[in-house]
């Protein structure tokens, strides 16, 4: 496969044939360094799904998926292919395996990660709506995120921005 995203003219990709996302973290500094050690493939943008995205997500040894959170509009749904994550929720951890599935409604309030706290690599599917309006809550840190014209912008918990 070539270089790059595929053609959204393909009707079927090698999932990890598809390029790693070029940024690591859309996080604003000092957050972004804390999602070292994951690596996303955007597979929903090789074919141009814009509802909806797909990722296929690798986190190394000791790595988080993200910061602890929930959303206000998006539904999201993780499926472990491979390795022993560890879902963090507010009702504690919970840990996975191969062909265990977690979802997340919207609006929930329920703020959750995955977390890799073994010596094997961990890989998963993400699929997640792309509801305009959508606001992120993180209850362990300042910040809050909403999707602004399909983009992420990020606020400090009062409004000021990074």
């Amino acid at each position: 496969m070539p270089a790059g995203p595929a053609p959204v003219s393909e009707v079927a990709v090698a999932a990890r044939d598809v390029p790693p996302r070029t940024q690591p973290s859309l996080y604003p500094p000092p957050f972004a360094a804390r999602v070292t050690g994951r690596i996303k493939r955007a597979l929903g943008d090789v074919f141009g799904l814009s509802r909806f995205g797909v990722n296929l997500t690798e986190l190394a040894p000791g790595a988080v998926s993200s910061l602890r959170h929930g959303h206000s509009h998006q539904d999201e749904f993780v499926y472990i292919l491979q390795g022993h994550p560890v879902l963090r929720t507010d009702a504690g951890d919970t840990p996975l395996a191969p062909g265990m599935c977690a979802g997340f409604a919207a609006g929930s309030g329920d703020a959750h990660q995955l977390v890799n706290p073994t010596a094997e690599t961990v890989v998963y599917l993400e699929i997640g709506d792309r509801t305009p309006g959508d606001t992120v809550h993180y209850p362990d840190d300042d910040l809050r995120a909403v999707r602004v014209d399909g983009r992420w912008v990020f606020t400090h918990k009062d409004g000021r921005p990074y």
